[in-house]
């Protein structure tokens, strides 16, 4: 608590699915609603060619977390790639500028699994971060979002400023995004097999072989994380969060299919990509240097996602 005892937070983002639970765990280590800036991007669009937003924003901050970005499963990053560089490249390159010139005391910067290389032994360690090229489909995500860990390792080496960028898998839980168009694979399924129930379908459609991997951090326990480092941990070097397992496409389908009580049958369509061939991170520099391991069971998390579903978008 002493971390954060007076401290004014700035957190992009926080309006959002992540950004939420940051705001109520800030909460309960007393920090108070009017120490804390949420900008919403209506009103304050950190993305502009000018960084006369992000001046505003920092002004009067002693901590930046900085999770505004723009995202999207395999055919968000295929249909708009260009989009999804620039809004990233920018907003965080000019957000850390701002933050620097501010003298902002701590930048904590979000970056994402994407960036690692497309064949990346597994489990990804953070120092294979630099061999290799980002699986294509969201490779101008996941450089975008890289870049920002070159740019707080130059900031830090030339004017002592205190950036740390972290890395993690991806998030699910309860207000996770879940427009087809848009959305991860998790909250993506979920919708699929559950409106299916809803409608009597006999089948549902997914994409790709369901031979990949994925890894999957549940919000809260990623919320903490990023808190716990935002405290303990102050080095240039990139820290992976995640949950130190990997799960098959073909069985996390199966599993939500299970869960959400669909009996038809599941096809594949394997003209579209599966994107990545794994991806598991290597968590053991997290535990070390700030405490953190996700608590959360999978299947538990799961089920809390699909009654969140249920509950909250099915009754809209």
């Amino acid at each position: 608590m002493g971390f954060w005892k007076n401290k004014r937070v700035l957190v992009t983002g926080g309006a959002g699915f992540l950004g939420s639970f940051i705001v109520e765990k800030l909460k309960e280590r007393e920090v108070n609603q009017e120490n804390m800036r949420i900008p919403r991007s209506k009103n304050m669009d950190l993305r502009g060619w000018r960084c006369d937003n992000c001046v505003r924003v920092v002004k009067d901050m002693d901590i930046v977390i900085h999770l505004a970005a723009r995202v999207g499963g395999i055919g968000f990053n295929r249909k708009y790639p260009a989009t999804l560089f620039y809004d990233n490249a920018i907003m965080g390159i000019q957000l850390m500028e701002a933050a620097r010139r501010e003298n902002i005391e701590k930048f904590v910067a979000i970056g994402t699994v994407c960036a690692y290389p497309k064949y990346t032994p597994v489990p990804f360690k953070e120092e294979d971060l630099w061999n290799g090229y980002p699986e294509e489909t969201n490779a101008p995500y996941g450089l975008a979002k890289k870049m920002l860990l070159v740019q707080s390792q130059a900031y830090r080496q030339q004017y002592g400023f205190n950036s740390i960028y972290l890395l993690p898998v991806n998030f699910y839980g309860p207000r996770d995004n879940c427009d087809l168009e848009s959305s991860h694979v998790i909250p993506a399924l979920i919708r699929k097999f559950t409106d299916a129930v809803r409608n009597n379908k006999k089948g549902v459609e997914v994409w790709g072989t369901g031979k990949v991997s994925r890894e999957f951090l549940f919000v809260e326990d990623a919320a903490e994380g990023i808190l716990l480092a935002t405290e303990k941990y102050n080095k240039p070097e990139p820290v992976n969060l995640g949950a130190g397992f990997e799960i098959k496409i073909k069985d996390l389908v199966e599993l939500i299919a299970e869960l959400t009580g669909f009996e038809g049958e599941i096809g594949w369509d394997t003209t579209k990509p599966d994107g990545q061939p794994r991806r598991c991170l290597d968590v053991s520099k997290a535990k070390k240097e700030f405490g953190f391991e996700a608590k959360t069971d999978f299947r538990e998390g799961l089920e809390r996602t699909i009654r969140w579903y249920k509950n909250e978008c099915l009754t809209k």
